[in-house]
């Protein structure tokens, strides 16, 4: 298995609508895996089709290395949904009780395994509460408890995070960094774009349906740095020969004094500099810095 997921031009087209079109994603296995997108960019959609919960209408891909929709290995997979609906009538043990049922672990493994989750997400004295008296974040914690209760080798996180307070983000995000530990992979999906920075290992950037950019976080934000900028005596000519190096130029004062220049890689950063100097600008200070992720994400989802 070269891949935990893989997909091949997955497309799915409502009538007139494509929410997915030709998405080709690589996820090695033992990693934290980033799915990024705005909304209504696909993601959902993606995560249905990997699961067989939706069907491709074209394109194929690989849960583990067998077809989406293969039974026994969707065994293998735990899943986490954005809008989780839970029985609220059930307290924490009997919910996590169901779900071992309907994941085929026996009532031994069931009874050891309910307590550990339980702790491992903070809700061990909950017990034998009822989901109805928990907290969003409470069921977003439990919801995290059955998507690994059946120890799976795949685990999708959907905005996992999302209703919890910083101490209850940290909380998961030690899980998920436990749960790679371990080596298990982890698909994560969220908004949260400092907790993707700080947990994973690849990411991808899902935009209209497609894959815009993958890799380890070290290649995407490598690929573009920026450099703040102060000078004086900006002219003609050294305006031209840095529209040449850098891909994008924001001015911050006019007349310009202070701007902000995006470029490849830090190896234009020099050629900036010279740029400026050959053409009579005298330059007060030029400061690199790497783009952050929430960054890279607006400059990709901004692009035409």
């Amino acid at each position: 298995m070269d891949y935990a997921i893989e997909t091949h031009g997955l497309s799915k087209r409502y009538r007139q609508f494509d929410a997915v079109s030709g998405l080709n994603l690589r996820v090695p296995p033992g990693i934290i895996f980033g799915f990024l997108g705005p909304n209504g960019a696909g993601k959902t959609t993606s995560i249905m089709m990997m699961l067989g919960n939706v069907r491709p209408t074209s394109g194929y891909g690989f849960l583990l290395g067998h077809p989406f929709g293969h039974i026994p290995t969707r065994r293998r997979v735990g899943f986490l949904p954005e809008k989780f609906q839970f029985h609220d009538f059930l307290t924490a043990t009997e919910f996590l009780q169901l779900h071992g049922k309907l994941a085929g672990m026996d009532a031994m493994t069931r009874n050891r395994r309910i307590p550990e989750v339980l702790e491992r997400v903070g809700l061990a004295d909950r017990a034998h509460s009822r989901i109805r008296e928990f907290s969003k974040g409470m069921q977003q914690r439990v919801g995290l408890a059955q998507a690994i209760l059946h120890d799976p080798d795949l685990i999708i996180l959907d905005e996992p995070t999302s209703a919890l307070d910083p101490i209850g983000r940290r909380q998961v995000r030690d899980i998920v960094m436990q749960l790679r530990s371990e080596g298990k992979t982890i698909l994560l999906n969220s908004h949260l774009l400092s907790e993707i920075e700080m947990t994973c290992d690849q990411v991808a950037i899902i935009k209209k349906g497609r894959i815009a950019v993958q890799g380890t976080l070290e290649e995407l934000l490598a690929l573009t740095s920026t450099v703040e900028i102060e000078v004086r005596g900006m002219n003609d000519a050294a305006l031209q020969a840095i529209r040449q190096i850098a891909v994008r130029l924001q001015w911050k004062q006019t007349p310009i004094t202070r701007f902000t220049a995006h470029v490849r890689n830090e190896r234009d950063i020099p050629e900036l500099a010279r740029a400026l100097v050959q053409n009579g600008v005298d330059l007060i200070a030029l400061t690199p810095r790497r783009e952050t992720l929430e960054e890279l994400f607006v400059r990709i989802v901004e692009m035409s």
